[in-house]
């Protein structure tokens, strides 16, 4: 079985922007609690996943690469509305990071991931890296497409939903 163990973080200044990034749109076929199945075009590769319920940081994760045109076809398909984000990739000491910056009704959420081998692996962090977020189930990206950031009460008000 595939499995994904990472942990997110909210990102504090600048200091994670390393160019242009690569754009990404993803849409959900299922947005279901147990199994979400995402489509994603990032640049010119589309890409299908399933992954399972998350337990702390790890979950399963079956990802494939499919023609870039099946996924624009199959963004049609998706649950409205589709995600946008620019996804920077970072590395950092042993561990590379991606840096997604969101776009459209997220705008103004910056989240970073790292993966890895075990949930107690230590990592470098990043001078940039801010309050962890793994456990808020706001931050999941199916989430994010339902109630996106800019809807939150918290940002509405003025307040302060990241550092």
């Amino acid at each position: 079985m595939g499995l994904e163990i990472e942990r997110k973080f909210l990102t504090r200044g600048e200091g994670w922007r390393n160019g242009d990034g690569v754009l990404i749109c993803q849409g959900y076929l299922s947005r279901e609690p147990s199994r979400t199945v995402r489509i994603r075009l990032a640049g010119e590769s589309g890409w299908i996943t399933i992954k399972g319920i998350t337990s702390g940081a790890t979950r399963a994760e079956y990802e494939y690469e499919i023609p870039a045109a099946d996924a624009r076809s199959l963004l049609t398909l998706c649950e409205p509305p589709l995600l946008e984000k620019r996804r920077h990739r970072i590395k950092h000491g042993e561990h590379w990071w991606d840096v997604d910056e969101f776009l459209g009704e997220n705008a103004g959420l910056v989240v970073a991931e790292v993966e890895l081998a075990a949930e107690d692996e230590p990592f470098e962090r990043p001078p940039w890296l801010g309050v962890e977020v793994t456990a808020d189930l706001r931050y999941f990206n199916s989430n994010l497409a339902k109630h996106p950031y800019r809807s939150w009460p918290e940002v509405v008000s003025g307040g302060a939903a990241s550092i």
